[in-house]
């Protein structure tokens, strides 16, 4: 993959707490857009999910934040974008999933995996067990509550319209929130233990959104919706 910064369609960075933007952009040839979290720690480093190249005025909004301390590629499907950042930004540390660290790894060099990720009581990566070490869980922690940031294994698509909106809805990756039939198979690889891993997650104290890796941000009730989604494993 090229490390030209090459920039997509992409919405406005929005605000969401005193240390936490979203922003989401196009998948090329796909109707799904993806998420990019950023989250600031309490020495004023940013940590980057699932990083998007922006323009460069939204760019510039985002370096105006801190410095870029860490880029979680969060999957191995989600690190297009992941050699332009480690070119941009040489001093940012790369993180990898465990399970998806040698795909990673192809393409863009990985300075730590998920497993070793400087947790804090402010910020912390934590598995999603019953994927196999292939995906993580961000917890933020801001003044108004607790932030869970998924990446495939949770949607929150809503039904479009068009052909490419038929598709999403043909293959179930539409309509909601919800675990994918796709990522039944690719991720879900031990169901019982990622149904238990939901539920417990659910019951994150003072949980007020969650950010799934494509879709809507959930932020009514999103105890009960992650419970929901446990219960159709």
């Amino acid at each position: 993959m090229s490390p030209t910064w090459t920039v997509l369609e992409h919405g406005a960075l929005i605000q969401l707490a005193e240390n936490l933007w979203w922003i989401d952009g196009e998948v090329p040839r796909m109707a799904l857009r993806r998420s990019c979290t950023i989250a600031r720690r309490r020495d004023g480093g940013l940590v980057i999910h699932s990083a998007i190249c922006l323009d460069e005025p939204t760019q510039a909004k985002v370096e105006a934040l801190g410095p870029i301390d860490h880029v979680i590629v969060p999957n191995a499907f989600h690190r297009m974008d992941a050699p332009r950042y480690a070119a941009r930004y040489p001093d940012a540390r790369i993180v990898a999933p465990l399970g998806g660290r040698s795909r990673i790894a192809d393409v863009v060099r990985v300075d730590l995996t998920a497993d070793a990720f400087p947790n804090g009581d402010d910020l912390s990566l934590v598995p999603f067990d019953g994927t196999h070490g292939q995906e993580n869980v961000l917890r933020v922690h801001s003044q108004d509550g607790v932030t869970l940031v998924f990446n495939d294994a949770l949607f929150n698509v809503p039904h479009q319209a068009g052909f490419g909106g038929c598709v999403l809805r043909a293959i179930g990756s539409s309509g909601g929130p919800k675990a994918t039939p796709l990522a039944r198979f690719s991720l879900y690889k031990d169901k019982p233990a990622a149904r238990a891993c939901l539920a417990e997650l659910a019951e994150t104290p003072d949980l007020v959104r969650v950010i799934p890796g494509h879709g809507d941000i959930i932020r009514d009730d999103p105890a009960a919706v992650l419970r929901a989604v446990a219960g159709t494993l």
